[in-house]
C-alpha cells in the first residue's frame, strides 16, 4: 500500500464516571460485546475474555474449548486509557491498534476510540477500514446501551450476511477459515 490509511476515530458520551466507563469497557467486555454479530463463532461463543493488564489477552472461547485470539493489551492506564491490538480471525501481524480514552465531562465521560495501523491488514485494507468504521460506531452504541436507527440497518445487513455465510457452508466453515486459533488449554490449567 502506498500511503497509510487514516485512523478511524469514534466518540460517544455517557453519563457514567470515567472509572465506571473504563470498567464496563474492559472488565465487563464479555457481558456487553455483541457476540452474535461481532465474533468468530457467533452462537458458539461461550465467553469473551479481556485480561485487564498490560500484556493481557483478548479472545473468544467456544463451547467445546476452541479459542481464537482477538488481540493483546498494550497499555493499561485505568481509568484514562487502554490500548490493544485488534485482529479477530486474523494473524497478529495483520493487527490494528485500538486506543480508547476516557475523558471526564461535567455530565459523565466522553469516550474516544481510535483504530489505526490499517496498513498492517494488507490487501483489502480499504474495504476493511470502511466496514470497521461502521462497526466501531455500532459497538460503542451497544456498549453505551443505545439503539439507533442506524444500528437496526446494520443488524439487517448482518442478517443478510449471515444468510450468505450459511450458503457458503455455515458457521463451521467460517470458523475453519479463521486465523489466530489459540492452542488448547492443557488439562488442569485455566486461562
Amino acid at each position: 500500500m502506498s500511503a497509510p490509511l487514516p485512523p478511524i476515530v469514534r466518540t460517544i458520551s455517557v453519563s457514567w464516571a470515567p472509572e465506571a466507563a473504563f470498567e464496563r469497557f474492559t472488565a465487563d467486555f464479555g457481558r456487553w460485546w455483541p457476540v452474535r454479530t461481532h465474533s468468530i463463532g457467533g452462537e458458539r461463543v461461550e465467553r469473551l475474555v479481556f485480561e485487564c493488564r498490560a500484556g493481557g489477552r483478548i479472545f473468544e472461547q467456544h463451547a467445546g474449548g476452541r479459542r481464537f485470539a482477538w488481540g493483546a493489551v498494550r497499555a493499561w492506564d485505568p481509568p484514562r486509557r487502554v490500548v490493544f491490538t485488534w485482529h479477530p480471525a486474523r494473524e497478529p501481524a495483520s493487527a490494528q491498534e485500538v486506543e480508547v480514552r476516557f475523558h471526564p465531562e461535567a455530565s459523565g465521560t466522553r469516550v474516544e476510540l481510535v483504530s489505526s495501523c490499517w496498513e498492517n491488514w494488507g490487501r483489502g485494507a480499504r474495504r476493511a477500514r470502511r466496514g470497521y468504521d461502521l462497526g466501531w460506531g455500532y459497538v460503542l452504541n451497544v456498549w453505551a446501551g443505545r439503539r439507533t436507527a442506524g444500528m437496526r440497518v446494520l443488524e439487517g445487513i448482518g442478517g443478510a450476511l449471515g444468510l450468505v455465510q450459511r450458503l457458503r457452508g455455515g458457521a463451521a466453515a467460517a470458523i475453519d477459515k479463521a486465523g489466530g486459533e489459540i492452542p488448547p488449554i492443557p488439562s488442569g490449567d485455566a486461562p
